[in-house]
């Protein structure tokens, strides 16, 4: 991965958009494992895809954010320009319009149930988004918004690796129960990694939704997850009903947060050592949510 610096993306600017280049460059507080991003001035952000992999991603945001705008009750990080490699960086950036707000993983007066109410209703309006324009789901969404059993073979690892730190026999049961539907419908939009980090709020409530790099058009399924990485109780009830999807769909968002808690916790993904997937675990057996 590339170390991208501040120095770096002032040179890129300034080379490439000089009406920017007096403006400061600085590292947002918290980053992503896919791309970089720097504010520029007050207004402005730049994002900057950290290995080749994440290329696709900034690509498809430039093309598809202007057109998710139009269709979701709150902001999304709309491109006002699109940079090209340069000397000391070797692929496409983006500039896009600053979102003010703190995410849902640092703010301390969210209100968790009307941050269910607003999550659910942002989901529903992007899934009636014209599907047409927009990609359909594989490898360029890391395969969110297929059908979660692309991922059998992780979770079969995982349970095996696992034999004697977690209760194969309940991971089995809601796995299984993930396989024995499919979305009915035609594709509709999904964001691809709605979490904590990538919702922002002002005072309390749902501001904005960003990082769309691993959003396209199929199952929706995948954008549930939160239901047990985040909310809690009666929360996932107000969730549930928001969103307003079915029994089968919940079964196969509760395999997505299941995959994704097996393959973390079987050190077959990111590094978690605040525990955090092992919670979620705990969450996704306790709780269908929709049964």
């Amino acid at each position: 991965m590339i170390d991208i610096t501040a120095d770096l993306v002032r040179a890129l600017v300034a080379e490439q958009f000089p009406e920017w280049s007096g403006l400061p460059v600085t590292p947002v507080a918290r980053q992503g494992w896919d791309n970089r991003t720097f504010r520029l001035g007050d207004h402005l952000a730049v994002r900057l895809p950290s290995a080749e992999g994440y290329v696709a991603g900034i690509a498809k945001e430039d093309r598809c954010l202007p057109v998710l705008a139009a269709h979701l009750p709150v902001p999304v990080p709309a491109p006002i320009a699109t940079g090209e490699p340069g000397a000391d960086y070797p692929f496409p950036w983006s500039v896009r319009r600053w979102l003010p707000g703190d995410t849902v993983e640092v703010a301390r007066d969210v209100d968790r149930s009307v941050l269910a109410q607003d999550l659910g209703a942002v989901l529903s309006a992007l899934r009636v988004a014209p599907p047409w324009q927009g990609p359909a789901c594989g490898r360029h969404s890391c395969f969110r918004g297929c059908h979660p059993s692309v991922y059998s073979d992780e979770v079969e690892y995982a349970l095996t690796k696992l034999a004697s730190v977690v209760d194969v026999a309940a991971c089995q049961a809601v796995w299984d129960e993930a396989l024995t539907s499919a979305w009915p419908s035609a594709p509709v939009w999904f964001h691809g990694d709605v979490a904590v980090g990538n919702l922002l709020t002002v005072d309390g409530r749902l501001s904005a939704v960003i990082d769309f790099g691993t959003c396209g058009v199929g199952d929706p399924a995948c954008d549930l997850v939160m239901a047990w990485t985040y909310f809690i109780g009666d929360e996932r009830k107000v969730f549930a009903e928001a969103v307003g999807l079915s029994k089968d769909t919940w079964r196969r968002a509760r395999g997505w947060a299941l995959w994704k808690a097996l393959v973390t916790i079987a050190g077959q993904s990111s590094p978690d050592p605040e525990g955090f997937q092992e919670r979620a675990l705990v969450q996704v057996l306790q709780d269908p949510v929709a049964s």
